[in-house]
């Protein structure tokens, strides 16, 4: 279980990064524009990022819930993954066509891809 549940955390938060072809999300109204009324998903996980600073969705079969703001050019969150607390972070922001990218540590750490549908 131990295994399967560090699999699903680095799921979560982060896989290596690169940036080709994405373009930087810099400004709160940037990033409200692409993900307002849209769900963020990818292999076992279905979220939604709301204009308003909430995050709400599953993955993997739990729960995710958390809070987001826009401080200087960044996404920063907080969030919960069933009772699992992953933290505050603050995240670079990239978008490529239907593909929006979250790089962890102000975009000096792992990415996660999501789709936006």
């Amino acid at each position: 279980m131990r295994t399967v549940t560090a699999t699903i955390i680095a799921l979560l938060i982060t896989t290596p990064a690169s940036a080709e072809g994405f373009s930087t999300v810099r400004e709160r109204q940037g990033f409200v524009s692409i993900i307002d009324g849209r769900d963020l998903t990818r292999f076992g996980i279905k979220l939604k990022v709301t204009p308003e600073g909430a995050i709400r969705g599953r993955a993997f079969g739990r729960d995710v819930r958390g809070a987001w703001q826009w401080r200087s050019g960044y996404f920063c969150r907080s969030l919960y993954w069933g009772s699992l607390d992953l933290g505050p972070n603050c995240q670079a922001v990239k978008v490529d066509g239907g593909t929006i990218r979250f790089i962890s540590d102000r975009g000096d750490g792992d990415h996660a891809d999501l789709n936006l549908r």
